[in-house]
């Protein structure tokens, strides 16, 4: 009997995908914090202990979800599942913003970047509809 891997391909895309997004988070942070000091609508001064704050919770967030993957939970999968193929919602906004439609929450680096994110999220999600249909929660073996 052939032992099944702990992380198969769509385990592995959708780790991948959260590792990402927490990097992208941290870097988003260090580099113009002003992004997020923005979206979460702070006043001027100092920010750091509620970046820390969110870091922290964000971290616990993934993690969370993290091993809901690897320990096969059905409701990550049906979470991430629902989640994913939503993040296409991403792309219109995305282009809505850099046309001037929109207002956006940050420079249009920010917007493009989340219109990308939004297509990774997508592909991930088709990707793992297939999985479900050929083999179940998860994907394949």
């Amino acid at each position: 009997m052939v032992d099944q891997p702990l992380i198969n391909r769509t385990k592995g895309l959708v780790l991948g995908f959260f590792a990402a997004a927490w990097l992208s988070f941290v870097v988003i942070l260090v580099v113009a914090p002003k992004i997020y000091d923005d979206a979460i609508q702070l006043r001027e001064g100092n920010h750091r202990s509620a970046e820390l704050g969110f870091l922290v919770a964000l971290t616990a967030f993934l993690l969370l979800l993290s091993a809901g993957v690897v320990q096969n939970w059905r409701w990550t999968f049906w979470l991430v599942l629902i989640a994913f193929p939503a993040g296409i919602l991403r792309v219109p906004v995305g282009v809505l913003q850099l046309a001037g439609v929109l207002n956006g929450s940050g420079p249009a680096w920010y917007a493009a970047y989340q219109a990308v994110i939004g297509v990774a999220q997508f592909a991930i999600g088709v990707f793992m509809i297939a999985g479900y249909r050929r083999h179940g929660l998860w994907g394949e073996p």
